[in-house]
């Protein structure tokens, strides 16, 4: 991780240069997690949206875009935030013959860093496709008053209601990390669909701000609120995902899912995105 480009002094690249995308294997965090080798214990995907993407035609008139990443998450690599933005900005002066050129480069790069197929997709800066949306049909946390006093990821304070049995989807904008190469804060809105005994609301809610001081990639931390709900809720069916704030012109809505078979979609964009 000593070479990782956040956090440090940067040249913005003039000419496309794929190397600058930098791979971190998602190993080292999961075997934290007690997750070893390839029998991961989820399905999902990591959905990032770039809004700063541009390349040029062959006459030279810019092409400006939103792009749509999916990336598997059993792939060995996810692909750090940084690095992408500097891989796009390479693509700023790089001409492609059409936009399916410029996708096809894109995959073909982004697979690369992830050692597994990405999708790319790309849309007019206007699309509606990624128009803001609000979370429909589920129940918000955040007016529940819980009394907080640990900012360090507290499994133990989830609990279940004896007796009840539920399918129900809950969310809560009350979420943030930090990132564990600069500290700086990650906002981001969480969605929790489960089935099964009821997960108490105040302790669910306690335990998501229990995150505040928490540094940990993104990805890692849906992966972490996955395995503490599966094990202290044992709920009979789990998706979590986090909607993250963009910065730098990127925004990453990881998805994990009891169901390993989801297929990976673009999410959608939430108001405060």
């Amino acid at each position: 991780m000593s070479d990782i480009p956040l956090g440090k002094a940067t040249v913005y690249p003039t000419v496309y240069d794929p190397a600058l995308l930098f791979p971190v294997p998602r190993s080292a965090n999961r075997h934290e997690l007690g997750i070893t080798g390839d029998d991961l214990p989820f399905g999902g995907f990591d959905h990032w949206r770039a809004y700063e993407l541009s390349w040029l035609m062959p006459s030279g008139q810019p092409v400006v875009a939103l792009a749509d990443i999916l990336v598997p998450c059993d792939s060995p690599n996810l692909v750090e935030s940084k690095s992408m933005k500097l891989y796009f900005n390479s693509l700023n002066q790089h001409v492609f013959a059409d936009t399916g050129s410029a996708v096809r480069q894109m995959q073909q790069d982004l697979s690369g860093a992830a050692g597994a197929p990405v999708r790319v997709i790309v849309h007019d800066s206007d699309a509606s496709a990624v128009h803001t949306t609000a979370i429909a049909n589920a129940i918000l946390l955040d007016d529940l008053q819980v009394t907080s006093a640990v900012y360090q990821p507290a499994p133990q304070l989830l609990r279940n209601v004896p007796g009840t049995d539920v399918d129900e989807t809950l969310c809560s904008h009350l979420f943030r990390s930090n990132c564990p190469i600069t500290a700086q804060p990650d906002w981001g809105s969480i969605l929790i669909r489960y089935r099964g005994e009821q997960i108490d609301h105040e302790s669910l809610l306690s335990y998501l701000i229990s995150f505040r001081l928490h540094e940990g990639f993104h990805e890692h931390c849906v992966e972490q609120i996955f395995k503490d709900l599966s094990v202290m809720c044992q709920p009979q069916s789990l998706q979590v995902s986090i909607n993250f704030l963009r910065r730098g012109g990127l925004e990453i809505n990881p998805l994990r899912s009891s169901d390993r078979t989801v297929v990976a979609r673009p999410l959608e964009r939430l108001v405060r995105q």
